[in-house]
């Protein structure tokens, strides 16, 4: 048996990237070096951003994943939607109505995709 509790995201500079996900995340990293960034979560989760050129294989480029956040109302999605549009990510949905609930995607400046959004009640 295993955890899944940590994420790696390749990135330009980590600590360009840290300036957004210190907000993003809401805590500050507990290492913060010029080539590995890394952040623990209150639930214990980690999001550690790598400086993609000293990552070993190489990493590809990003594709279709996403960071996703759960949040407790459409309130709460649109109030971070906001916060994040002053953040410099580049918005890749406005906010909207889905089958699973009211969500918005934004990217960050390395196009790691980030999906805060409410669950549609049951």
């Amino acid at each position: 048996m295993f955890t899944l509790d940590y994420i790696l995201l390749a990135v330009k500079n980590p600590r360009e990237s840290a300036k957004v996900y210190d907000r993003i995340l809401g805590v500050a990293p507990v290492e913060n070096s010029e080539t590995f960034v890394l952040y623990v979560l209150p639930n214990g989760f980690k999001v550690g951003l790598w400086q993609a050129t000293e990552m070993e294989p190489a990493p590809k480029p990003v594709g279709g994943s996403e960071l996703s956040f759960s949040m407790a109302d459409n309130d709460s999605v649109t109030k971070t939607y906001e916060d994040w549009k002053t953040l410099g990510l580049k918005i890749e949905q406005t906010p909207t109505e889905m089958d699973f609930g009211f969500t918005f995607v934004a990217s960050d400046a390395d196009g790691h995709r980030l999906r805060p959004f409410a669950p549609a009640p049951r």
